[in-house]
């Protein structure tokens, strides 16, 4: 089967399960997840769904998420989406009456003002994160290469390339931040271009000269947000025959003043002060703040309050080429990994975990955790808890080294585990880098592992998961084998 089908096999195996084209609202991906908007959650069959070979585990929030695994899900995604758009479509009517209550409370649910705020933050920067991987693994070859000595004449090209995205980044920004708080896309980046545009080093605000670049991402959040509130402002007040002329003049015109006049400084002092303090607070706390972001990142992601933290990877990527803090939170995957293989050594019998984390073990050590937390740790509770003191102790590991002056960084968001190995960067030789990150997660594995096995069960939780799950063959009275399940008393909670 080629790789077309095999992707257009996948999504038409969903499908059905998610309660057929006429049940999907909308259709989106992350780096692992098929996200989509559904008209009726009780339709979906969460079971079959998860049975499917090629899907690791199923997240609900805002919406219904399905961990595909990187790679897989941007594939898998165009031919969903083909499938849903070929099919029959019913009429406005049958769409509205089709489970509105159950659609209604869905959006209610876990819908607070901060979190939807930090789901407009996400949306502006996640659609970065392929060109920040792949510009970072180009910046990490060709300082190989300048290391080595090899290739004099490509690097400069390569230099190039791996720069040309970050030296624009505060344009995309602002475009995709006008096209999230309901703006005109491109004023937002027009706005946000101001920053970046070599011309404002002739300009003096606040006594200083500005610099190109002066506020980073930051200000062209800012800038293109302050923006959108002109355009709209401009739509509202401005006659319909002048719209075309006057209302992206004066957007441009207005958040532009504000941009070079006032967001370029405060914003340029805010990501300087987010640098000054990562530096500060890992040279200085490194061991314990390490200890202490590693624990808590898992609670952070389930929280949804990991988005708040994309922002501030991408202004330290910007500032100093790598972000210091992701390799820490790298480490509470290596956690979820070493309780997964606890948890398998202390359930022999239980044949069903025991598949779930044979295959979501691959994907957990390249950082893919979905499958682990949703599929194993979280459902026992307690094996959750000490995979977090795992990505603790990984996470102290590595600060520790950064309090004693060897940085260990990211050049872009978003991989983890073993993926990151490509994207290292640091103050010191690219070997001790990488050695420093390994020793981390085998840290993280240990812990993690150790942790599991003598704190993660409970007598109780024991008896009731250490059983054999998989059918038996018992004879019948016509001699033909019919399969039979042992009767297994509901989890206790």
């Amino acid at each position: 089967m080629s790789t077309d089908d095999k992707n257009r096999a996948i999504a038409a195996a969903i499908l059905p399960l998610v309660g057929g084209p006429e049940n999907i609202d909308s259709v989106a991906h992350c780096m692992t997840r098929l996200r989509l908007g559904l008209r009726d959650r009780s339709l979906v069959q969460d079971e079959a769904l998860k049975a499917l070979p090629s899907v690791m585990g199923v997240v609900e929030d805002d919406t219904y998420q399905i961990v595909l695994g990187p790679g897989t899900v941007a594939r898998v995604t165009p031919e969903f989406e083909a499938l849903v758009a070929a099919a029959p479509k019913p009429s406005a009517d049958d769409l509205a009456a089709q489970g509105a209550a159950i659609k209604a409370a869905q959006k209610a649910k876990n819908q607070t003002p901060f979190k939807l705020f930090l789901r407009k933050i996400a949306n502006i920067f996640v659609p970065l994160i392929p060109a920040l991987i792949g510009c970072g693994i180009i910046a990490g070859l060709n300082g190989l290469l300048i290391n080595l000595g090899w290739l004099p004449s490509v690097t400069p090209a390569l230099a190039a390339m791996a720069s040309g995205f970050m030296a624009l980044i505060a344009v995309f920004v602002g475009f995709n931040t006008a096209k999230e708080f309901g703006g005109t896309p491109i004023l937002g980046g027009a706005v946000a271009a101001i920053i970046v545009f070599p011309g404002v080093a002739k300009i003096d605000a606040f006594g200083q000269t500005l610099s190109p670049g002066q506020g980073g991402v930051l200000g062209a959040l800012g800038a293109a947000v302050l923006a959108v509130y002109v355009e709209k402002w401009c739509r509202r007040w401005v006659p319909e025959s002048l719209d075309v002329l006057v209302t992206p003049t004066l957007t441009v015109l207005v958040s532009g003043l504000v941009t070079i006049f006032g967001l370029m400084f405060v914003a340029g002092e805010i990501s300087t002060a987010i640098g000054d303090f990562a530096n500060w607070l890992l040279a200085n706390a490194g061991a314990g703040a390490g200890f202490v972001l590693g624990g808590l990142f898992l609670p952070l992601v389930m929280l949804g309050l990991h988005q708040a933290l994309i922002p501030i990877h991408t202004t330290l990527i910007e500032q100093q080429g790598f972000t210091v803090l992701l390799p820490i939170l790298a480490m509470a995957g290596a956690g979820q990994v070493g309780a997964a293989m606890a948890v398998y050594l202390k359930l022999p019998r239980n044949g069903s975990i025991r598949r779930t984390i044979k295959s979501a073990l691959p994907a957990g050590f390249l950082g893919v955790g979905e499958p682990l937390i949703y599929g194993v740790s979280l459902p026992l509770g307690r094996p959750f808890v000490t995979a977090c003191v795992g990505g603790a102790f990984g996470g102290g590991f590595i600060g520790l080294f950064n309090m004693l002056g060897d940085k260990v960084g990211s050049t872009a968001i978003g991989p983890s585990g073993w993926a990151l190995f490509p994207l290292l960067d640091g103050n010191k030789g690219l070997g001790e880098t990488i050695a420093i990150y390994a020793g981390g997660l085998l840290v993280g594995y240990a812990v993690g592992f150790v942790a599991t096995y003598v704190w993660g069960f409970s007598a109780r939780l024991l008896e009731e998961f250490n059983v054999d799950t998989d059918p038996v063959e018992v004879p019948v009275a016509s001699g033909g084998p019919t399969p039979t399940t042992p009767a297994q008393e509901p989890a206790k909670v």
